[in-house]
């Protein structure tokens, strides 16, 4: 800025001040070399400065290495330059493939000075002419350290690198000690910059799968052209030239396999030796073991869980179906209790109704007419209710004999009424039911010629007896009808199936009048014919006192099939406990019923076996 004029002073101003910008300004190449080397000595020095810093510790090498001997010089061969260490012989063996190109031309540079044949020469020393001097091994490697490529294929057969791989004995001993410096000697081969370190028993398992994995993948510059036996450039010819080349190839790619494999045995060697590993196998293992140990925990508590839900399952299955039966059996009982007491209650109002009319002398002097009425009596306590009896016996206690008598012949009349009507539709049924069975004959062709009533109720009975499900069921029903019928004429599969399909289009009216002949038949012939297994008709088998027993109902006979089940034969007063679990039963009648099952099987099994035998045949 601008200072302010003082008194009597005038300012003046040419050209505006251009406002100041700033840029930013990177150093690159050398400069930026000398950049860092300032920021990481802390210093503020110039490019210049550094340089001539540079040159002076070049110079000070140089004056080292001027100052070493070489006596070795002079027992060298000059034509056998191919097996010599040029390293050693520029005075670099403590270098060697560290050595920088400028560090191996001052020490040329020192080596010229006092070796040089016209220098000895001065100096006194005879001096061999042509390319036998010594001095001619100097210069050749010179020559070759100086060429990047000619240098690098020295460094690959470097005669002073050990290519020795520890045993597997010398590396379990002291795994780190011995491996170490090897994978850091042979870290100079490769074509990355970047080296992971072989670490120590501290190493994670990511650092040490990153070491292995960079051995695995070595990338080996390493080659052998130095080695090559023969030099194409004294070939004659171009073929010649080929077939050298095509040697040297071949040796070189055979000893670069050697080489790699050399690499993968000390990586191999080291990997069975290292500790880390069996550590982390160990760890990964039990990891392993404890994740294959949760999760069998985890099913085996699963699994336990299961189970208890089943058994509380089951157990509050079995707690409801104890609960039903026993509901069951209160209902089977108190049912059994009710019909008791209505039964005594209506053999009560009967006793009583026959008490009143033998008191008035059934409302007759005349005998023939006392017993008629008594007759009627006797109907009428077969078929009243108990409401209707105690109604009729109430009106005859508060009446007189003429009125007793008069109500008394009004339901006579009126039972008689009824009965003739029940008489005149089975009448009506039975026309129909023989009406349609002789169209159903006359219709039927050859499936239903010969179908007498007895083989109808008998072709039911079958039905019924094997249900849809039995094995060759058709053929069995009619083998069981060919046993069985007293026609004589033989029945096939197709017969009967065809007689089934016509008889379920009949009316269910007609289809019980044929079971309740069925039945009245059978009653009649039960007597006569002895049982077995051939004339057996389980569905209707019963004894004659048995014939007015109500039939069995689903619950009666889970109930007994269960008890069944629960007493075995070997039980003692198996029957009273059998009865005891049918309440609604008495052991006579459990025994009539199991005799049934027993037969109802038999005839089921005979039937069966017979058409097997025939199928076989």
């Amino acid at each position: 800025m601008l200072k302010e004029a003082l008194d009597g002073q005038i300012t003046v101003v040419c050209n505006p001040v251009a406002g100041s910008v700033q840029f930013q300004v990177e150093p690159v190449g050398r400069w930026f070399e000398a950049y860092l080397k300032r920021r990481t000595r802390n210093v503020s020095a110039s490019f210049q400065e550094l340089e001539d810093e540079k040159e002076l510790s070049e110079e000070s090498e140089d004056e080292e290495l001027q100052l070493e001997e070489f006596p070795m010089l002079k027992t060298l061969d000059p034509k056998d330059w191919k097996n010599q260490d040029h390293y050693a012989v520029l005075g670099l063996a403590h270098l060697r493939y560290k050595a920088t190109q400028k560090q191996i031309k001052a020490a040329h540079k020192a080596m010229v000075l006092k070796h040089h044949p016209d220098k000895r020469k001065a100096a006194g020393e005879q001096i061999v002419e042509g390319d036998n001097d010594y001095f001619t091994c100097i210069t050749k490697a010179c020559e070759i350290l100086s060429d990047p490529v000619k240098r690098r294929a020295f460094d690959s057969v470097d005669p002073t690198f050990d290519n020795a791989v520890p045993s597997k004995s010398e590396g379990k001993e002291n795994f780190f000690d011995v491996f170490a410096p090897v994978f850091e000697r042979n870290s100079r081969w490769t074509s990355k910059k970047h080296v992971p370190k072989l670490g120590n028993m501290s190493s994670s398992f990511e650092d040490v799968d990153a070491f292995y994995s960079f051995w695995y993948n070595f990338d080996s510059w390493r080659e052998f052209s130095y080695l090559d036996e023969e030099e194409k450039e004294k070939a004659e010819c171009r073929d010649e030239r080929r077939w050298i080349e095509k040697q040297n190839r071949a040796a070189r790619a055979q000893r670069k396999k050697e080489e790699m494999n050399r690499i993968r045995t000390l990586v191999d060697t080291a990997y069975s030796c290292d500790p880390r590993i069996k550590k982390f196998k160990d760890d990964e293992k039990a990891r392993k073991e404890a994740e294959k140990k949760a999760k069998a925990d985890a099913k085996r508590k699963e699994h336990e869980e299961r189970e208890r839900i089943k058994q509380a399952e089951l157990e509050a299955e079995r707690l409801r179906k104890e609960k039903e039966e026993e509901e069951a059996k209160q209902a089977a009982l108190q049912a059994r209790k009710e019909k008791e007491v209505q039964k005594k209650a209506i053999k009560k109002e009967r006793q009583k109704l026959r008490t009143i009319c033998k008191n008035w002398s059934y409302f007759s002097e005349n005998e023939s007419e006392s017993v008629k009425m008594m007759e009627e009596v006797e109907k009428l306590c077969d078929r009243l209710e108990l409401t209707s009896l105690q109604t009729l016996n109430e009106v005859l206690a508060s009446s007189t004999k003429e009125e007793s008598k008069a109500a008394v012949e009004k339901q006579i009349q009126e039972v008689n009424a009824q009965l003739q009507k029940e008489k005149e539709e089975a009448e009506a049924k039975a026309r129909q039911l023989s009406k349609s069975s002789e169209q159903m004959n006359a219709g039927a062709g050859i499936g239903g010629k010969g179908w007498n009533e007895d083989d109808l109720q008998l072709l039911i009975k079958a039905v019924n007896l094997f249900p849809a499900g039995t094995n060759a069921r058709w053929e069995v029903i009619a083998n069981y009808m060919n046993l069985h019928s007293t026609s004589g004429i033989k029945r096939n599969a197709k017969d009967v199936i065809n007689k089934a399909k016509n008889l379920q289009k009949l009316d269910p009216h007609q289809k019980d009048e044929i079971n309740k002949k069925a039945f009245e038949k059978f009653k009649k012939e039960h007597n006569a014919v002895p049982q077995n297994v051939d004339n057996a008709v389980p569905s209707e088998r019963f004894d004659a006192a048995s014939a007015d027993a109500a039939p069995w109902t689903t619950e009666e006979q889970k109930l007994l099939e269960q008890a069944l089940k629960t007493f075995p034969v070997n039980t003692p007063e198996r029957w009273e406990k059998i009865a005891e679990a049918v309440p609604s039963r008495s052991k006579k009648d459990c025994m009539k019923r199991y005799k049934e099952l027993v037969e109802m099987v038999k005839a089921k099994k005979a039937a069966q076996e017979q058409v097997t035998a025939k199928s076989k045949k």
